[in-house]
């Protein structure tokens, strides 16, 4: 298995991995799954600033994660939600620890600080996932959105990522770290 940057031709591959979750359950809080071509603008608007990375083995993509801007004001510029998912049958094998610990690894050298996850609860397994990497439960919205016919319940998880210097180093955008980029087929581990 190999972590590498996504590209907008990884799209359909991608949105094969998202629209059962967007369907069948309350993990995505989306009623209808994107269009590709708005999956395809959201690859594009993520890259700008944030890492947007994918597992694949053989050819075959296995799972997707990405950061995305925490809140629009300046002062948020250290903190950022983060986003993973993975094929239902390539869970459990190590592939979202393969893309979270890369993910980090980006988002160190981007100085970001703080990593938030926004996760629809129950959801033991990722729950367990976010604690394994050292994310702790920092709020719990009950009955925040309405799908699959009931009310779900939401909670915030965060983990610090690297010490909070004053002034803290300036916020790299991701596009700026990557001297090759928009070659976006570079491997990263």
């Amino acid at each position: 298995m190999k972590i590498r940057i996504v590209s907008p031709e990884d799209a359909p591959a991608l949105l094969e991995i998202y629209a059962p979750y967007v369907r069948e359950t309350a993990v995505s809080f989306e009623h209808e799954v994107p269009s590709l071509a708005e999956f395809r603008d959201r690859i594009l608007h993520t890259l700008k600033d944030y890492p947007y990375l994918a597992a694949e083995e053989d050819g075959r993509l296995l799972g997707y994660t990405y950061a995305s801007r925490f809140k629009s004001r300046a002062a948020y510029d250290w903190s950022v939600e983060t986003t993973i998912y993975v094929r239902r049958d390539e869970r459990h094998r190590g592939t979202g620890s393969a893309l979270y610990r890369s993910l980090e690894d980006c988002l160190r050298r981007q100085n970001v600080c703080n990593l938030c996850a926004c996760i629809a609860y129950p959801n033991p397994d990722s729950i367990a996932f976010h604690k394994a990497f050292g994310y702790v439960e920092a709020a719990h919205f009950h009955q925040s959105g309405y799908k699959l016919g009931a009310w779900q319940d939401m909670i915030w998880m965060e983990r610090t990522l690297c010490p909070h210097s004053i002034p803290p180093a300036p916020f790299v955008p991701f596009s700026q770290l990557d001297p090759d980029f928009p070659d976006t087929r570079k491997e990263l581990l």
